[in-house]
């Protein structure tokens, strides 16, 4: 049976691994990723491909990368952690391993494997948000990869949910993951604590005493304790997530919304008030079947085992 790579190109990682079609990882490997050079980024993702092919028979690649993916699934227009602007990747890829490859939004890529592998199995409408630094998205609609005219379809993270609110790394005020993110853990837990410092007494203690120290591991370790400020701040991200999740639903009405992404390891401190504000604020709430709510069960590998199979379908 051919295989097919995927590869999930990080900021700091390029992780690859040999997928059979059941979505079965057989081989993997790492490598450091050298963000400043599109050129040496190829040549990192080509020798993964070539460690990985030794012996084996390989269908295709395919490549996750967070950024803008043209709608061809060649092109990365922009990507913010890499050096890439207007990169012909796909060919540059494909002329080094002389291969089929295919390029795709990395939320994308996970929300596929989440559907066909993962906690969606069985659904054909379905909303995967990634929570993690931002917020990234991927659509499942009536069993199909949704990306939009141009590709850049999901990118739930920039709807603008405060006008006027706070700065954004995409340039705009208000966008929801700086509400509702791992990045809004934090600017939450950093802004109680300099108000209240009494309230924030055991998370400060856990972060050296300094407000400015306060990052996501330490609001999870004092949140754990019942420090009131790390709670609260979990709360505040609870509430935004839930409240984001019922106006995508009124737009897209989905059978289920799968979370995934680094917050979601601390899951048990906010996915029931997430699932409660979603109900508190979902459209029609009283004449509509409410959208399931589940976790991601793929871990750090769906990007690469979405990809993968995404390239078997090129």
């Amino acid at each position: 049976m051919a295989l097919t790579i995927g590869v999930d190109i990080g900021g700091t990682k390029v992780a690859a691994g040999a997928v059979d079609d059941d979505g079965r990882i057989v081989a993997q490997c790492l490598r450091p990723t050298p963000a400043d050079s599109p050129e040496r980024v190829a040549d990192t993702i080509a020798d993964a491909v070539a460690e990985l092919a030794k012996g084996r028979e390989i269908e295709a690649v395919g490549l996750g990368a967070a950024g803008f993916i043209d709608e061809t699934r060649s092109l990365v227009r922009f990507a913010p952690n890499l050096a890439w602007r207007e990169e012909p990747l796909q060919k540059k890829v494909s002329d080094l391993v002389g291969l089929p490859v295919v390029v795709e939004n990395d939320a994308n890529a996970m929300a596929w494997a989440e559907a066909r592998f993962g906690a969606g199995r069985g659904e054909s409408h379905i909303v995967c948000v990634t929570v993690g630094t931002g917020i990234g998205g991927g659509l499942v609609l009536n069993g199909a990869l949704y990306r939009g005219r141009w590709g850049m379809g999901a990118e739930f993270g920039h709807m603008q949910v405060v006008p006027e609110g706070r700065l954004c790394g995409c340039g705009n005020l208000g966008c929801w993951e700086q509400y509702a993110s791992g990045s809004a853990l934090v600017t939450e837990a950093r802004l109680i604590a300099e108000a209240d410092p009494g309230r924030a007494a055991r998370l400060l203690e856990i972060a050296g005493g300094t407000p400015a120290d306060i990052e996501g591991p330490e609001i999870t370790d004092a949140a754990r304790e019942g420090d009131p400020a790390a709670l609260a701040a979990f709360s505040s991200m609870a509430e935004w997530l839930g409240q984001g999740l019922s106006d995508l639903a009124a737009v897209l009405d989905p059978g289920c919304f799968i979370l995934g992404g680094g917050v979601s390891r601390a899951a048990d401190l906010w996915i029931d008030q997430v699932r409660d504000s979603f109900g508190r604020n979902l459209t029609g709430r009283e004449h509509r079947p409410p959208a399931d709510i589940r976790l991601a069960e793929l871990g750090a590998s769906a990007g690469l085992v979405g990809a993968a199979d995404l390239a078997r379908r090129r």
